[in-house]
């Protein structure tokens, strides 16, 4: 059969598409549209991106979500630091703190496992053209 077009769609996929062909960031997704993040996060990068899966989202009382979704600067301040500059695969994480695109820094820990703040790594090193993303199991709030 050889490579179809469904291959060569998936290698060329950017981080915002490939979150939306992933199916569990439904609620990521429309926070990035309402932030008006998707050209950002489609861009050159690379970029890491700590994603919070819809179950991660769950976790956050319906007001706050809301009210975050209805604040356009809350809301991108969350977004970007849930990301951090260059492809960062799961290999090559290192603990300590690291700048993210919010200008605040995230502490990453590696025992027992892959935690960024209190959230955990649940799935690691999904590929994109422009970078990576790590699934994380609650969302980040910064300061």
């Amino acid at each position: 059969m050889g490579l179809g077009l469904g291959a060569l769609q998936a290698k060329a996929s950017t981080i915002v598409e490939t979150a939306a062909q992933a199916g569990q960031f439904n609620t990521l997704m429309k926070a990035i549209e309402a932030a008006g993040l998707v050209d950002t996060l489609k861009g050159d990068g690379p970029f890491t991106v700590f994603a919070p899966s819809d179950e991660a989202f769950a976790k956050l009382p319906q007001e706050r979500l809301d009210a975050l979704l209805a604040d356009k600067d809350a809301l991108t301040k969350v977004l970007t630091y849930h990301v951090v500059p260059g492809k960062v695969m799961s290999s090559e994480v290192q603990a300590g703190e690291v700048q993210t695109k919010a200008g605040q820094a995230l502490v990453v820990k590696t025992e027992d496992g892959v935690k960024v703040n209190e959230s955990r790594v649940v799935t690691a090193d999904i590929s994109a053209s422009n970078g990576v993303i790590h699934v994380i199991d609650s969302v980040l709030l910064p300061n």
